[in-house]
């Protein structure tokens, strides 16, 4: 996908405590920053409650046209890593809006409750009854709801965490129907909405989900606007 960026709308380093005050967390989740940057780990062990797996919202609402950057870090495995971006409600309320149902990290609120999102997955090292052809080839998902509807999906270039030297910068653009996913500059994939599984998604805020136990760091996250070339 061709673009590039322009204005500057967002920029967090992570760093601290100070940095994600204003986040919304759903789920139990530590928020931790022992090496200067933002830790995320369920306090919950995969098999200690029927829920152990959280989202950790920014705060901020964006408009569409957008590269949504940052540095990750593999840290502990197995679990999984997803974004979720130009998240509303279905009829177009802010996604943190109190008019809509509670939610506690349960991927079927996300994705069949009452908001619609794009959530790209990656880091996908969910051994837990996985099967064998998806341990073999590490796939980063793209999926649109409401509904379960997988769109996208390309190599996962990022090693376990045994063999990986991190950090990985990921940037994710959406701009209109287009979206793409980026690892270190290596486009993932590149997906345009034909709008057969509803109409295209457009501004919206972006959260990060994590699935016990898997514990990951990110740093650095900005917004720019883009244009496309």
């Amino acid at each position: 996908m061709k673009y590039h960026t322009t204005d500057l709308l967002y920029e967090n380093p992570l760093a601290e405590p100070a940095d994600v005050e204003a986040f919304v967390l759903e789920g139990d989740a530590a928020t931790t920053f022992p090496r200067g940057q933002l830790r995320l780990e369920s306090v919950h062990g995969p098999d200690e409650v029927d829920v152990p797996h959280f989202v950790f919202w920014c705060p901020e609402e964006f408009p569409d046209d957008i590269a949504i950057s940052w540095d990750f870090w593999p840290v502990a495995e197995p679990g999984l890593c997803m974004l979720f971006f130009a998240a509303k409600g279905r009829d177009g309320e802010d996604v943190l809006d109190s008019s809509l149902a509670d939610r506690t990290g349960d991927y079927p609120e996300y994705h069949s409750g009452d908001i619609d999102a794009l959530h790209a997955s990656y880091y996908r090292r969910n051994f837990h009854g996985e099967p064998w052809d998806e341990r073999e080839f590490q796939t980063i998902n793209l999926r649109k709801s409401h509904g379960f509807h997988l769109v996208a999906e390309g190599g996962d270039p990022i090693p376990n965490v045994r063999d990986a030297k991190p950090p990985y910068p990921i940037t994710v653009v959406k701009s209109g129907p287009e979206v793409a996913f980026y690892v270190d500059d290596l486009e993932v994939f590149h997906w345009t909405d034909d709008e057969s599984t509803g109409p295209a998604l457009g501004g919206g805020k972006i959260g990060f989900r994590q699935m016990s136990p898997f514990v990951g760091e990110y740093a650095d996250l900005t917004v720019h606007s883009i244009e496309t070339e």
